[in-house]
């Protein structure tokens, strides 16, 4: 039973500690909410960039290799290209909004969710996600097979909490009134900023001129 406790507790811990950020990408997620972005993609794209981020961090559980930090750093860049795809895209006026909505409505529940809104959440969940498994490959590798299992059955349910409560903010007046206002000016900025931390914060520059070292001939 402590065992128990003491996984179930471990895993709050690092889950809080590590996606506690993801609540404001959450927030401005769910105030971009329309016809061709739908809630759904994004409690599935949060879903599977997370995920990918447990897949990335589960050799730490069998001792196998982890990728060097730099290299997942360049996960950054997806954020980036998102946010100024953001920026340059134009709106859609209504009729088409209806007309993809009605168009859509035919598709499979797996396209519905296989579609490239749901990719752009899980990228940015994922490139967002790059330190966490730094964290999760210790934890994984100190874990047992049964503490490991409640580790990731919280974590899962949390991303579900997280959803819940990221959506319920853009329920409150104040904030709804002001993601309304300047949720969509504010949203590009914010992605291409996040992925420039990322590449930075990563090391990927340091990559960069190791690389130019490696592949210059000396003069």
């Amino acid at each position: 039973m402590s065992g128990l406790v003491t996984a179930i507790s471990t895993g709050i811990t690092a889950f809080s500690a590590t996606n506690i950020d993801d609540m404001v990408l959450l927030t401005l997620f769910f105030s971009q909410v329309n016809n061709t972005f739908r809630r759904w993609h994004i409690i599935a794209g949060q879903y599977l960039g997370f995920t990918a981020l447990i897949v990335a961090s589960l050799p730490g559980f069998f001792g196998g290799l982890v990728i060097p930090r730099p290299w997942i750093g360049l996960f950054g860049i997806v954020p980036i290209v998102i946010g100024i795809r953001a920026l340059l895209k134009h709106e859609e006026d209504a009729a088409d909004g209806d007309e993809i909505e009605i168009k859509q409505s035919h598709h499979s529940l797996l396209t519905k969710f296989l579609n490239i809104q749901t990719y752009s959440v899980a990228a940015v969940t994922f490139a967002n996600g790059t330190d966490n498994i730094s964290i999760y490959v210790p934890l994984f590798a100190s874990s047992t097979g049964e503490s490991l299992l409640v580790i990731l059955t919280v974590f899962f349910l949390l991303v579900g909490c997280l959803c819940y409560a990221a959506y319920r903010l853009t329920h409150n007046r104040a904030i709804a009134e002001l993601m309304a206002r300047y949720g969509h000016h504010i949203m590009p900025f914010v992605l291409m900023g996040l992925g420039a931390f990322i590449l930075l914060e990563s090391g990927v520059l340091t990559l960069a001129n190791i690389l130019d070292g490696e592949l210059l001939p000396d003069l």
